[in-house]
């Protein structure tokens, strides 16, 4: 070996042996507090829960071949609102559906935050913004969209077809998110129109992310900002769509910089985007330095900002047409009250005035949240109070929870808003007229809107939610009025996949597309 290639490899040696060092010691430490936290200082060791099946999977391959929220919803059936059960490796995770301890966990937002690794996730998809965005009349494009598209599958005559309609859904929310975008920024992208472009390809490939249950995530997971030292296959293109979305936001930060820089600080302010006027603001003067936002702060708003109003939009009003096209009285009878609105094109005030409206999508939101749980972990030792006490393993009343710091506790969405408890043996139906008469329980739900839990509560709320039940509302105007809607398939062939939200697939094709066909005619009002 010559001399140079010894120098090279003993470098290489010198480099490589502190970092596998470090690595090591910092797998160790995360080891060694696992057992320490699981098995010699579990604060859940004694709470009911259901029977480990699996010591490295625990509980969760049962959770994932289960649909959302109903594997919880028979444990606590079984074992009562306040459980264990257990996440890889026999990792314990809190589990309850007690309104008390919830409101306790919502409304304390410093001592319970998102889980560093959800933080991570979202971060490295979304930067670290807001979730606001605007709308447009993009709704009565994609009526004609659906309606040329019947028309040239039945050869001219106005007939029903299979219409896949998340697709479109989709596309008219990215269309959305391109109004916002120029509002935001003087941005646009078309997607109804079926233009190439650079944003709604990164949005598509950053929401096409589904994280597989593997050993292999869980130790990704376990390596939190670290997780870089065990590549996936996914990183790359997310990686890609992060990169161009960050390129764009620069791009267009520099060009309003620019704009304000011609216009001068003492002229009157011309551009009316919200990005401009961000920037503006943030020179004022009457601000003192420790609150002006840096450029990467104004950055980070730019895809949440936009990314509200298009998953959440498209997947609810999805699940409310699957919901209507079970039931075809509750379509007419929407049908009907849409029909008393004498315009295509109503406002927010007359959409709001529609009471039977407000119940469907009131339901929808209810029996299909988009995002049917979230966690928080503890940041700090805490007592949390329970409005329901519950006996341990060991015979002992538990009247509240000694949460200490690094817990996760589990907030089930979905199975609050399905609780027979709460909403009645029916609770898991989809029935509008229950809101004509809000059961006195539901008041009790820490949700900021609708007395349920799906935008949640408390500082951390969703608050882009007023803008994504209007814009529901005005999706619903328009397609009901414009057609009628029935399954394409049979109702056991629709499943639910969760990454960010609830997708809906066929149980035929669980690795294929996000799927939902409706058979769509076009309605013929007669008068």
């Amino acid at each position: 070996m010559s001399s140079a290639l010894q120098s090279l490899v003993s470098t290489s040696t010198q480099l490589l042996t502190p970092l596998a060092v470090t690595i090591s010691a910092y797998v160790f430490c995360k080891l060694a507090r696992f057992v320490w936290w699981e098995y010699v200082s579990n604060p859940l060791s004694d709470f009911p829960g259901p029977a480990n099946p699996s010591w490295i999977y625990g509980n969760m391959k049962q959770i994932r071949d289960a649909e959302n929220s109903v594997l919880h919803e028979s444990w606590t059936g079984e074992f009562g609102k306040t459980i264990k059960y257990k996440f890889f490796f026999g990792r314990s995770r809190l589990y309850t559906t007690d309104l008390k301890a919830i409101y306790h966990v919502l409304m304390n937002s410093q001592t319970y935050q998102k889980p560093e690794q959800s933080r991570l996730f979202l971060s490295r998809l979304l930067g670290d913004g807001v979730l606001v965005v605007e709308g447009d009349k993009h709704r009565e494009q994609l009526r004609d969209s659906w309606t040329t598209e019947i028309k040239e599958q039945s050869k001219g005559d106005s007939h029903t077809c299979r219409i896949n309609v998340i697709q479109g859904l989709s596309r008219m929310t990215l269309d959305v998110i391109g109004l916002a975008g120029k509002i935001w920024f003087n941005y646009n992208i078309n997607a109804l129109k079926g233009e190439k472009n650079e944003l709604s390809d990164a949005f598509n490939t950053l929401f096409s992310f589904n994280p597989r249950l593997t050993i292999f995530m869980f130790l990704r997971i376990m390596l939190g900002r670290f997780d870089f030292l065990l590549p996936a296959e996914t990183d790359r293109p997310t990686n890609q769509a992060r990169a161009s979305m960050d390129r764009i936001g620069k791009q267009l930060l520099r060009e309003s910089k620019e704009a304000i820089a011609r216009e001068g600080k003492d002229e009157t302010f011309k551009r009316r985007d919200l990005l401009s006027l961000l920037l503006k603001a943030n020179m004022s003067t009457n601000i003192p330095e420790s609150q002006r936002m840096s450029d990467a702060d104004v950055l980070a708003q730019v895809p949440t900002f936009l990314v509200a109003g298009h998953e959440t939009t498209s997947n609810s009003t999805t699940w409310a047409l699957y919901a209507l096209s079970l039931r075809p009285d509750v379509q007419s009878k929407l049908r009907e009250e849409l029909f008393t609105v004498h315009t295509d094109n109503p406002s927010m005030d007359e959409l709001n005035d529609l009471p039977y409206l407000d119940a469907v999508v009131r339901e929808t939101l209810r029996v299909h949240a988009p995002v049917p749980s979230t966690m928080r972990v503890a940041t700090e030792d805490d007592v949390v109070p329970l409005g329901t006490p519950f006996v341990d393993q060991k015979g002992r009343e538990r009247n509240v929870l000694e949460i200490r710091k690094g817990q996760t506790i589990f907030i089930p969405i979905l199975a609050i808003n399905r609780s027979t408890e709460i909403w009645g043996e029916d609770a898991g139906e989809f029935r509008p007229e229950r809101w004509q008469s809000v059961p006195e329980a539901a008041g009790t739900i820490p949700g900021i809107w609708g007395n349920m839990l799906t935008f949640l509560g408390g500082q951390r709320a969703c608050i882009g939610y007023r803008f994504s039940l209007v814009e529901t509302k005005a999706l619903l105007f328009t397609l009901v009025r414009a057609f009628e809607f029935k399954l394409a398939v049979s109702v056991d062939e629709i499943g639910k996949k969760s990454a960010i939200v609830q997708r809906p697939v066929l149980k035929s094709d669980p690795k294929g597309r996000t799927q939902m066909p409706l058979l769509i005619t076009p309605y013929e009002r007669v008068d």
